[in-house]
């Protein structure tokens, strides 16, 4: 199979629908207008609500939930979806505060969703870190994820996670042939923090897609929210450099709320 339909909800959610099964991204379904905390003297509010309602989704066979502790990766409403759906792979450390149908996966470990309808899907997660070096305490534990089934014809599909441009991401260049990049964008930062980057800013996704040399590139997690220091205006002006080269061909913006089809 060499297509997947991939519609982003909005921030880092996005349903996947591969065959006859249906992954869901770090579900945020909220309402805009909230301020929501996250730790140590930060906090963001949300500006945009989702393009679809929970009540239009499909039965969920599986949740990939990055992380568990900030509210733009799992607000409220996201988090009642979650014993409905069929497994939640997760941090360890968000499995062990989640319970119920959630398991975590450690850095380079492998979940098999077994499907008899078509073919099984390898989970695999991978290393990711939420902000620079020493912030583990502030930020906590995150996953990206690797998908890899039967007939992809580009490589595995990564979601990469909030994180930053480190050692354990290029790792994924070294160890995975990717052929589809969900990137979670944003170059996140707060005022308590300064310069501070908490996610990938543009000059550092564009450094990562050198080394990944994917096929495709979905940009996801860069709007809805005010701790976003850089949008889809500022990720293009980087694309549009030289030195971005052929990369800006791969970038492709999903509409939000429209399941769209994607090669991989």
């Amino acid at each position: 199979m060499t297509e997947v339909r991939i519609t982003h909800i909005g921030g880092p959610t996005t349903l996947l629908e591969v065959g006859d099964r249906r992954l869901l991204t770090d579900p945020t379904f909220d309402p805009p207008g909230r301020r929501y905390a996250f730790g140590r003297g930060t906090s963001s509010r949300k500006t945009s609500g989702p393009a679809l309602d929970v009540g239009e989704l499909p039965p969920i066979d599986a949740v990939l939930l990055t992380h568990d502790q900030h509210a733009d990766n799992l607000d409220t409403a996201g988090r009642a979806l979650l014993p409905g759906a069929g497994i939640v792979l997760t941090t360890p450390s968000g499995a062990r505060r989640l319970g119920g149908n959630t398991r975590g996966l450690a850095p380079w470990t492998t979940w098999r969703l077994d499907s008899p309808g078509g073919p099984a899907i390898e989970v695999t997660a991978t290393p990711a870190r939420h902000g620079p070096p020493l912030s583990h305490p502030l930020v906590g534990e995150v996953s990206g994820f690797a998908l890899r089934w039967e007939g992809q014809r580009h490589g595995v599909l990564w979601i990469s996670g909030d994180t930053v441009l480190f050692g354990g991401v290029r790792e994924v260049s070294r160890r995975l042939d990717v052929g589809t990049a969900l990137l979670h964008l944003g170059g996140v930062g707060f005022p308590l923090t300064g310069p501070v980057r908490y996610t990938l800013t543009a000059p550092r996704a564009v450094d990562l897609c050198r080394a990944l040399r994917p096929h495709t590139v979905l940009p996801v997690h860069y709007e809805g929210w005010s701790h976003f220091r850089e949008g889809r205006r500022v990720v293009e002006a980087e694309l549009a450099k030289p030195s971005s080269g052929e990369l800006r061909e791969r970038f492709r913006w999903l509409p939000p709320g429209t399941a769209t089809d994607v090669t991989v």
